[in-house]
């Protein structure tokens, strides 16, 4: 689906930062509505093309008094006015509304950080006119500017005992916010962030749909068919198209998706580079071939994988060994299918995402560029050249939990569905140093399977967003059968989060955590130690390399 399918009811965000933008843009997606992210310094024929009903200025860690403070393209104003386009601004976006149409923001006197219960005005109207909210709200502060003064029009509400409105954090529904009451080019710009507050959810559907006026006709039964379409446009009919599954979501929704679109004139291959979990070829190619009718070539690379990264402990270079190899069987596996076809295949699927794209964009001030190419563990990067191949990324616009309902509609096991994430370098991340170090692979892997077949017994796999065990590259000391013993040392990982972007350690019962830790310790010869990484995202990344 391209941007330029959406005829109307889009709501478009422009990032200025925002640690929160992701999670704004997914929340608007679950009422029903489009909504799509793009940096807060884009053109104004770039945001102008994607015609929105509704564009919400993000927040972010700039000042409106730096120098070099992002700000939205010239003609911006007029645009706006022109179109009767709505717009939300939230914290620095608000800020920057103000000072653009003559308020003042100065810098405030000092910096204020935390919780904060404020109260919120019930006579003004606009976001709340004919909207019962509760008279106080708990807010998280985070502010170093305030607005002092506006003019044109611009008429304040406050929530705090302060004279002055601030910029605000807010955790469950806060708001802050200013309204136009002589310009009929905007009904108002108020300041929400929005968490799991179900406060917060209230008043993002009041603004949409009671004074935006925007229908709730978003859904991803439509989403498909019209990839299903574009697809189609796109690919001619002697065309043909190859892809790389992973065994992983995002690739074989996408595969999927086009063989709905094109039939048998996709390609599959599925490479094992000896770096997969407990039984996971034949899992998979089972899904592939029984479930999902997929023509799917299997490679058994392993020992091709596993020479290249002997003694390789540097975690970047086992990562680059890796793609590389993968890139010497992709590019055999076309070549063969060129001599089979009689033609070059001329497409390449790639089960690409919105937060990838959105990072291969980053916003203005966060210390990329806009050249950064997307994550290599979700394309298959460096190809060679003369393979000359187009790209369909199908499942560009759209979010993890997206994929899955989208899965769900072309019939994909709900159990597959369901799958935690899984890197792309396989278990070569989970062994910190060299991963053919004598039987890492096999130890990993049979303590894997204990770990996650225990959660599943439990009944909370589903709640875990992702969770593995680690080799560690150490030996403990233990005692075991009344012998001393010198042997490995496991790590147990386990996670929640919504998109992977920021994660929290799992809590797990004593009980389920001492069953865990001695069936392991009595079932995989080699292990007499087992750890808990209680550690959240940030400061650690959910994968250990």
């Amino acid at each position: 689906m391209e941007p330029q399918a959406v005829k109307s009811n889009l709501v478009l965000i422009l990032d200025y930062g925002s640690q929160y933008t992701h999670l704004i843009t997914r929340r608007i997606r679950t009422l029903s509505i489009f909504s799509l992210c793009i940096s807060g310094t884009s053109s104004l024929k770039s945001i102008a093309d994607l015609n929105p009903s509704v564009i919400i200025l993000s927040g972010g860690p700039h000042s409106v008094h730096s120098a070099d403070a992002p700000s939205f393209p010239d003609g911006f104003v007029e645009y706006v006015e022109k179109n009767g386009i709505f717009v939300l601004g939230i914290c620095y976006g608000l800020q920057l509304i103000v000072q653009k149409l003559g308020g003042v923001v100065a810098i405030g006197e000092k910096q204020e950080y935390g919780r904060m219960v404020i109260e919120v005005v019930k006579d003004f109207g606009g976001l709340f006119k004919g909207k019962q909210i509760g008279d106080k709200q708990v807010v998280w502060m985070s502010h170093g500017d305030e607005a002092v003064g506006c003019q044109l029009g611009l008429r304040w509400w406050r929530g705090a005992s302060r004279v002055r409105w601030r910029r605000w954090r807010i955790r469950v529904g806060g708001f802050m916010g200013c309204s136009i009451i002589q310009r009929g080019w905007m009904d108002g710009w108020y300041e929400i962030k929005v968490t799991h507050s179900p406060e917060g959810m209230d008043l993002l559907r009041h603004f949409f749909f009671d004074i935006c006026g925007i229908t709730d006709g978003w859904k991803m039964e439509d989403v498909m068919e019209e990839e299903i379409k574009v697809i189609k446009g796109m690919v001619g009919p002697d065309d043909h198209v190859i892809c790389a599954l992973s065994g992983g979501v995002d690739s074989t929704v996408a595969a999927t998706l086009v063989h709905k679109a094109i039939g048998d004139r996709l390609h599959c291959i599925f490479v094992d580079n000896g770096l997969l979990r407990y039984k996971e070829q034949e899992r998979v190619m089972g899904t592939f071939e029984r479930d999902l009718h997929l023509p799917v070539t299997c490679v058994d690379a392993s020992v091709q994988f596993l020479s290249e990264l002997e003694g390789v402990t540097d975690p970047e270079k086992k990562r680059k060994i890796i793609g590389k190899e993968f890139i010497v069987i992709f590019d055999a596996f076309a070549h063969d299918l060129e001599k089979k076809l009689g033609r070059k295949p001329t497409y390449l699927v790639q089960g690409t995402l919105y937060p990838d794209v959105i990072e291969s964009c980053p916003p203005p001030g966060s210390g990329r560029t806009h050249s950064h190419t997307i994550k290599s563990h979700h394309n298959v990067g460096g190809l060679p050249k003369d393979m000359k191949l187009k790209l369909i990324e199908p499942l560009k616009l759209l979010f993890k939990d997206e994929v899955r309902e989208l899965g769900r509609i072309l019939d994909v096991p709900v159990s597959f569905l369901k799958r935690h994430p899984f890197p792309g370098p396989g278990l070569a991340v989970r062994i910190p140093g060299d991963v053919t170090q004598g039987n890492a692979l096999d130890i990993l892997r049979q303590v894997d399977e204990i770990f996650i077949q225990a959660i599943k017994d439990a009944g909370i796999y589903d709640v875990i967003w992702q969770a593995f065990a680690v080799f560690l590259p150490i030996k403990t000391t233990g005692v075991q059968g009344d012998q001393r013993t010198h042997s490995n040392a496991v790590a147990l990982r386990a996670v929640t989060s919504q998109d992977g972007m920021t994660a929290d350690w799992y809590y797990f019962e004593h009980k389920f955590l001492d069953d865990v830790s001695r069936k392991i310790c009595n079932s995989v010869r080699g292990v007499n130690r087992v750890c808990l990484d209680i550690t959240s995202k940030p400061p650690s990344t959910i994968e250990w390399e």
